[in-house]
């Protein structure tokens, strides 16, 4: 199937196109609406504050640990057979049950520094994550503002492509007529149904930049891709409030990013954090004076408690004398006594088992395999190379604004360049259509010069919409936002 037999139906198709977008489109979606959902919405920003998050429950453990320790336990056993009486120490063959139960303590009396140290190191951390927080949303709100332009130049360019097939159109229908009579070869109504399919497919591809371009958008809300988005086109696009080029003038957008710039702010602070790590890991190399206490108690149903039940006299003859040939039986005497045990109530063996300690303990690091100077020595490196990190990003900062100085100026020249080639190609256009209309001009060079018109359309579109991407671009170094 020739497309250029076909002019009709692909213009049908690309009218349809345009009314199903339009049927969908149930409300529009401004650039701050489109960052506020973005900033509440989007993955990148969600896991940074993640981020945030786990460095602020670091920072909050690392000030607990300064708490005294306290700890408490229980236990319980069951022993049967030859076993060693909690209470006596003694050997019994019985069953046992024993339970225990205490509460230990401990405080760190000396060397305070380790503590202190990684304490605000944590702080430091826990500010740089909020400032790269803070970094992740301006970086999205630019990427927005990107996307919400990109947007707009696809959609002035489906616009410029619609003026084109409909002057073609206008054109062929203008030439059919002259075709039956007579006026013009049959060949000017082809070239023209064969620049209608052209013209038709440079819409339908224009159209397809514009749902490209809203999928990304899409993405970066983290918003359903089976939900309508159509942006709020601004009135007048050239209304746009943008700094004039002095007033970006790239060492003074630097100054001023120096200050303002998050990332340039976390450097900062990161390299605070691995100083005070490096102070943290020196001062474990220090003693550590400990204090420790417990209290501790038991019970068992071995412990009894015993009383005297009877006592019975007895006599028993244990042999016989004999004096001066009188024989006399020898008797001792004694009693039998008889006990009861009852076993020893719970409350009275905590207080008769119950007992403290409390001890001092100094730790002197002298020999660990070279561990803690091994981390103080890599705690030093860490310092070295965030420094450096610090230095390459702010390098590639200074770069980057000079970089964009110079393409705003250059999009600003091809913005100008681009509105005096319109000029001059519509003059050319409107010469040439009188021309043709007369007949004095042939198909293919007319359609040459309203290919022309509509390439220098499109370019001063596109250099209007870069210049106005570079200018916003700057804008956002300096102060950190962007708006339309």
């Amino acid at each position: 199937m020739k497309l250029s037999k076909y002019p009709g139906c692909i213009l049908a198709i690309c009218l349809l196109f345009a009314n199903i977008v339009a049927t969908k489109a149930q409300d529009t979606w401004s650039l701050q609406r489109s960052v506020d959902y973005a900033l509440a919405n989007n993955i990148d920003i969600r896991q940074q504050v993640v981020q945030k998050r786990l460095a602020e429950l670091t920072l909050k453990q690392s000030k607990m640990a300064q708490i005294p320790t306290l700890s408490g336990n229980l236990s319980g056993a069951y022993a049967n057979g030859r076993n060693i009486d909690p209470n006596t120490n003694s050997f019994i063959t019985s069953a046992v049950t024993s339970y225990s139960g205490g509460l230990s303590a401990g405080a760190t009396l000396f060397n305070f520094f380790y503590q202190q140290n990684t304490i605000a190191a944590n702080k430091y951390q826990y500010q740089a994550q909020d400032k790269l927080l803070e970094k992740a949303k301006n970086d999205v709100a630019f990427n927005i503002a990107t996307a919400f332009l990109q947007i707009l130049l696809n959609i002035e360019q489906v616009h410029i492509s619609e003026v084109q097939v409909k002057l073609t159109v206008d054109q062929l229908e203008n030439t059919k007529k002259l075709v039956i009579a007579g006026s013009v070869p049959e060949s000017n109504q082809a070239d023209l149904e064969a620049q209608l399919a052209t013209d038709s497919v440079t819409l339908v591809n224009a159209q397809n930049q514009v749902i490209q371009s809203t999928l990304q958008m899409k993405a970066l809300l983290n918003l359903s891709f089976d939900q309508p988005y159509v942006p709020q086109i601004p009135d007048n696009i050239t209304e746009i409030p943008l700094p004039r080029l002095d007033e970006v003038d790239p060492e003074m957008v630097y100054s001023a990013a120096k200050s303002n710039n998050p990332q340039m702010k976390a450097d900062q602070l990161l390299v605070k954090s691995y100083e005070r790590s490096y102070a943290a890991y020196k001062a474990q190399m220090y003693p550590t004076l400990s204090a420790s206490g417990q209290a501790y108690s038991s019970y068992a149903n071995s412990a009894k408690n015993t009383t005297l039940k009877t006592a019975t006299p007895y006599s028993v003859t244990v042999g016989q004398v004999d004096v001066n040939g009188v024989t006399y039986d020898v008797k001792t005497t004694g009693y039998d006594y008889t006990y009861n045990y009852t076993t020893i109530p719970l409350g009275d063996q905590i207080s008769n088992n119950f007992k403290q300690t409390l001890g001092l303990s100094l730790n002197i690091p002298i020999l660990n395999g070279w561990t803690f100077r091994t981390n103080m020595q890599k705690a030093r490196l860490n310092i070295e190379t965030q420094k450096l990190t610090m230095e390459k990003d702010n390098q590639k900062l200074r770069q980057d604004i000079y970089t964009a100085h110079a393409n705003a100026v250059t999009s600003l020249q091809k913005y100008y360049a681009a509105s005096r080639g319109v000029d001059a190609s519509q003059k050319a256009f409107d010469f040439a259509t009188k021309r043709f209309d007369l007949g004095l001009m042939n198909t293919i060079d007319y359609i040459t010069t309203q290919s022309k018109l509509f390439n220098a359309q499109i370019n001063k579109v596109s250099a209007q919409y870069d210049y106005i991407f570079k200018m916003k671009l700057l804008e956002f170094y300096r102060d950190q936002k962007i708006a339309l």
